[in-house]
């Protein structure tokens, strides 16, 4: 086997290009040295340049304040003195408003005061004309219970003399044999009979006449009147049936029969004149058919 290891060899092709390679570099890098410093001092009159231009705009921007400083100021100046005025004209128009504030409100205290006056005088009317209508209800109350003490009399005595009326009527027979009820022979002893309620009561006065009159649901006609012997004649129309009552005296029950009865109905003349007559007839509340 052989061995190279002592034998001494030519240069490769890359260490024959190394050194080219680094002159050219050295080369490279001394031109880029020169180009930074052209560079670099251009930089450094930019700069300089630059800080002239910033101290000259810095020098203007100082005047410019200066004088939009003196313009603020004198702004200033003239709204602090524009507040001044304003304040002053306030304090006067507060201690104006202040006095117009005083007299409105003493106005108005007046104006209460005599509101309050006019009240008080209205209430004290009001009460004193109370006091005067409750002076006369009470005058006229006592007045009512005098007259109510005096109708009660008047009542009871109305009433006493209303018994004793009652009590002195009769009852008598009447011409068809059929016993009447209580005879009134005057105005008051009718008023009592009214007053009984027992039966209907339907006054009148009949003259002579050729025409019957109507009284209740009957009708009469004057036949002759005997003012001296205290008789007379009547016509009677009941149930559309025609019937004479013939020579009756005074205060004597003149009976008859309709049919809506179960009672007689009674003609009672109390007066007789010279051609008229007067008295009552007297019907019986319930109406019903006799058997």
């Amino acid at each position: 086997m052989t061995d190279y290891s002592d034998t001494p060899h030519a240069p490769s092709l890359g260490s024959r290009l190394v050194l080219p390679i680094l002159y050219g570099a050295v080369i490279a890098l001394a031109g880029f040295s020169v180009y930074m410093f052209l560079q670099v001092d251009k930089l450094r009159e930019e700069i300089v340049k630059l800080r002239e231009s910033v101290l000259t705009e810095i020098t203007n921007v100082r005047d410019a304040s200066s004088v939009s400083t003196e313009s603020q100021r004198r702004h200033l100046d003239a709204l602090r003195e524009e507040l001044d005025a304003a304040r002053r004209n306030a304090t006067l128009a507060a201690g104006q408003a202040r006095t117009e504030a005083l007299k409105h409100a003493e106005e108005l205290a007046r104006k209460l005061e005599a509101e309050q006056q006019r009240q008080q005088q209205a209430v004290k009317s009001e009460l004193s004309a109370v006091k005067e209508a409750a002076s006369a209800t009470n005058a006229k109350i006592a007045g009512v219970s005098s007259d109510v003490t005096s109708v009660r009399s008047e009542v009871a005595s109305t009433k006493s003399e209303l018994e004793k009326t009652i009590s002195e009527l009769k009852s008598v027979r009447g011409d068809l044999g059929v016993q009447s009820g209580l005879i009134a022979t005057n105005s008051r002893e009718l008023n009592a009979l009214k007053t009984l309620g027992d039966r209907n009561y339907f006054e009148f006065k009949l003259g002579k006449s050729k025409e019957h009159q109507k009284v209740g649901d009957i009708t009469l006609k004057l036949k002759k009147a005997d003012a001296k012997r205290n008789r007379y004649t009547v016509e009677v129309v009941a149930d559309d049936k025609k019937f004479e009552k013939k020579d009756r005296t005074v205060n004597e029950p003149v009976q008859f029969y309709v049919a809506a009865a179960r009672q007689p109905y009674e003609l009672v003349v109390n007066q007789v004149a010279k051609d008229l007559i007067s008295g009552y007839v007297a019907t019986p509340k319930v109406r019903a058919a006799r058997n």
